[in-house]
């Protein structure tokens, strides 16, 4: 048993009970619960448990990184368990997260929601003896004891500027169609795109950032009431991985290809037709299912009570994953920038 395991059981001794009836529940939001694993619970024996709770169950992006997640405790020896609410929403999230709390699992990875409202339950997991981290989203004011990063602020954000001004041709009026307005990664990247553009793309505005939470079809209405509020506007940034088809939809609908050029963060397989027809420029994006696979590996190293190397060996394809010691960030790499020519070699 791990040292993470034995403080886990410690602090959730005399509630056994209510334990195995919360491993079975589904927590406010909830899906239809964890996969990954042998007895759908928090963990046991000598195998760590690692729960990952995305911000949303069910959209391409979290099954890539839950493939990732299942592989990586296959090859390493965990225990994988998933589960996210069905909405992006912040209170149904806590539910799940609380969830895992009470069945002791080993170690917490969240993508939270809402970083400030996450950050007590991830002191009330820690509390607990339960090893915790965030993935793919970040709350920077916690206890979390490593964010494993998909690519760096300044990379996602400069890249999506850099793709939107080229094609564009390098001059021109563009909006941004984000998701939730509490992602913390969303708009740290929104924060680079703004000072960047003003900066290094004189001849480039940003008009306006909407927010349509995790909503294809809302991201398109609003991408298409931003085109007939502004004829002047020649781009659309889909800043989440549901608005980046959404805004490429509502341009192919209104008939615009040509006219308005769009790009952001589009699986493969959503966002390949769009390619395709013109109505997205390229995508930004990275290996998701490896981001599962490398947060797998970071939880493994919190329940061993191993560090963090500068540069972490991780497997064969990950041979040069970056520490951050100050700010605890394990990076996965730079951008991917998805367009004709590579979308194809991914599926997911």
């Amino acid at each position: 048993m791990s040292a993470r395991r034995h403080r886990a059981t410690v602090a959730v001794v005399g509630v056994g009970m209510a334990l195995t009836l919360a491993g079975c529940g589904q927590g406010s939001g909830g899906s239809a619960g964890s996969s990954g694993g042998s007895d759908g619970g928090g963990g046991g024996g000598d195998t760590p448990s690692i729960a990952f709770v995305p911000k949303l169950q069910g959209i391409p992006y979290f099954e890539a990184m839950n493939a990732g997640g299942e592989a990586a405790c296959e090859e390493l020896g965990c225990e994988w368990l998933y589960q996210g609410p069905v909405e992006a929403d912040a209170a149904a999230q806590a539910d799940i997260v609380r969830s895992f709390i009470q069945q002791g699992v080993d170690v917490l990875f969240v993508a939270p929601n809402d970083p400030d409202s996450m950050a007590p339950l991830l002191q009330e997991a820690a509390d607990a003896g339960i090893a915790v981290g965030t993935t793919d989203t970040d709350a920077p004011n916690s206890v979390r004891e490593v964010f494993v990063s998909q690519a760096s602020t300044e990379g996602i954000g400069q890249t999506l500027t850099d793709q939107m001004v080229e094609a564009m041709g390098g001059a021109g009026r563009y909006a941004i169609v984000s998701c939730g307005e509490t992602a913390e990664n969303l708009n740290s990247w929104i924060e680079v795109q703004r000072e960047y553009t003003a900066s290094e793309y004189p001849e480039v505005e940003i008009t306006e950032v909407v927010y349509a939470g995790e909503d294809q079809a809302v991201a398109t209405q609003m991408a298409t009431d931003l085109m007939n509020s502004d004829p002047t506007l020649t781009g659309l940034v889909g800043e989440c991985t549901s608005s980046a088809p959404g805004v490429a939809q509502a341009v192919r609908d209104a008939g615009r290809i040509g006219q308005v050029s769009t790009v952001g963060l589009g699986t493969p397989n959503s966002i390949a037709p769009y390619l395709e027809d013109g109505s997205a420029s390229s995508s930004v994006l990275w290996d998701v299912e490896a981001l599962g696979y490398l947060t797998v590996w970071a939880g493994m190293q919190l329940a061993e009570g191993a560090e963090f190397e500068a540069t972490n060996d991780v497997n064969s394809d990950l041979s040069a994953v970056e520490y951050d010691e100050e700010t605890k960030t394990l990076l996965l790499g730079p951008p991917l920038v998805l367009t004709t020519e590579n979308v194809g070699d991914f599926d997911y």
